[in-house]
C-alpha cells in the first residue's frame, strides 16, 4: 500500500483532500499528532518516509518542506504557487498534456489559471487565436480560496458582499497563465471574490472581429471539444445559457465546465469556465494528480 503524507493537512485545501482520500484502501495516510505537527524533525521524518507528499502550505513553507526531502523516492504534489513556473516541476494539468504520470515533482495549478488555461491554451496551440494578443481575464471566486483570514473576514462581517483586488497588476497567478498558455504578454487579470463559500467563474472576452483570422464560435467550440475529448472531468458545452450562477453554499465538485458565447455575427465572444475553486481548482486536482502518479483510476475519490 502506498503511503501519503499531507503537510498542512488542517488548512482548507488539506481538509478537502482528506475528505477525498477518506476510506480509500489504496493509500495509507501518515499523520502527525497535533503536538508534533510543527516539529521540524517530525515533519522531516514524515516527508522522507512517505511515497507521496502533498504540500498544502504557504509558498515559503512549501519550498522549505521540499528542501527537507533527502531521498529520490518520495514524490511531491505542491498545492501552493511556489513551483508553478519552476524548473524541474511538472505542471499538474494532465488534460493539457503535461506528463503527470511520470513526474517526481508536480505543481498543482492555481484555481483561476485552471479556468483561464482550459479556455485559452488549446486555442493558442491550434493557432485559432494569436499568442501575442493582449488578453484579459475577469474572474469571481468564492471566498474560501482566500485562506483562513479571508474566510474569517467574510464570515465575521455580514455586510461584506464583494471584494475587488489585484490592483497592483502583479498577481502571482499571472506568470503561470502566461507561461502555460504560451503567451507573449501577461494577461490583464481582474480577480474578485463574492459572498459564496465555493465556486468560480472565469471569463476571457474576445473581440473576434479585431483579431487575426477572426475565428467564429463554431471553430472555437470545436477546438475545445477536440482538445478535451475523453477527459472525464472537463465538459465542453455547446449551448449558450442565459446566465451562469454561483450559489452561496454549493456542493463540492471536481468538474470543470467550459462555454463559448458569441453574438450572431461572430464579432465578439466570451469564453467562460466554471469550477469549484476547492475542487478542480485545488483539492480535486491534487487527488486526481495523486491517482495518476500512483497508476490508479484518475477519478478515484473525486466528486464527479
Amino acid at each position: 500500500m502506498l503511503s501519503v503524507f499531507m503537510d498542512g493537512a488542517v488548512g482548507t485545501t488539506g481538509l478537502e483532500i482528506g475528505e477525498r482520500l477518506a476510506g480509500r484502501g489504496d493509500f495509507s495516510l501518515i499523520r502527525l499528532a497535533e503536538d508534533r505537527r510543527k516539529d521540524p524533525a517530525a515533519r522531516a521524518e514524515a516527508l522522507n518516509d512517505a511515497d507521496f507528499v502533498i504540500l498544502c502550505l504557504p509558498d515559503d513553507a512549501a519550498r522549505e518542506a521540499v528542501a527537507l526531502i533527502r531521498n529520490a523516492r518520495t514524490r511531491v504534489i505542491d498545492a501552493s504557487s511556489a513551483h508553478r513556473v519552476a524548473d524541474g516541476w511538472t505542471y499538474g494539468f494532465p488534460e493539457l498534456g503535461f506528463d503527470v504520470a511520470g513526474a517526481s515533482r508536480v505543481s498543482n495549478p492555481g484555481c483561476y489559471p485552471t479556468g483561464f488555461l482550459a479556455l485559452i491554451a488549446p486555442l493558442v496551440r491550434a493557432r485559432l487565436i494569436p499568442s501575442d494578443w493582449p488578453y484579459s481575464v475577469n474572474a469571481v471566486s468564492g471566498y474560501s480560496g482566500g485562506g483562513k483570514a479571508l474566510i474569517e473576514r467574510f464570515e465575521r462581517d455580514g455586510d461584506l458582499a464583494f471584494r475587488d483586488y489585484g490592483f497592483s497588476l502583479g498577481h502571482k497567478h499571472v506568470a503561470e497563465m502566461r507561461l502555460h498558455a504560451g503567451l507573449a504578454h501577461p494577461p490583464l487579470f481582474a480577480p474578485t471574490v463574492t459572498r459564496a463559500f465555493r465556486g468560480m467563474i472565469v471569463e476571457v472576452p474576445l473581440p473576434l472581429a479585431a483579431m487575426p483570422g477572426a475565428p467564429g464560435r463554431a471553430a472555437l467550440l470545436n477546438c475545445l471539444a477536440a482538445a478535451f475529448e475523453g477527459q472525464p472531468v472537463v465538459r465542453v458545452h455547446d449551448d449558450q445559457p442565459d446566465e451562469l450562477l454561483l450559489a452561496g453554499h454549493a456542493a463540492p465538485s471536481d468538474m470543470l465546465d467550459l462555454y463559448v458565447f458569441a453574438d450572431a455575427g461572430d464579432r465578439q465572444a466570451r469564453l467562460v469556465a466554471t469550477l469549484d475553486n476547492l475542487g478542480k481548482g485545488a483539492a480535486g486536482a491534487a487527488v486526481q494528480n495523486l491517482n495518476i502518479m500512483a497508476g490508479l483510476d484518475p477519478l478515484a475519490g473525486l466528486v464527479v
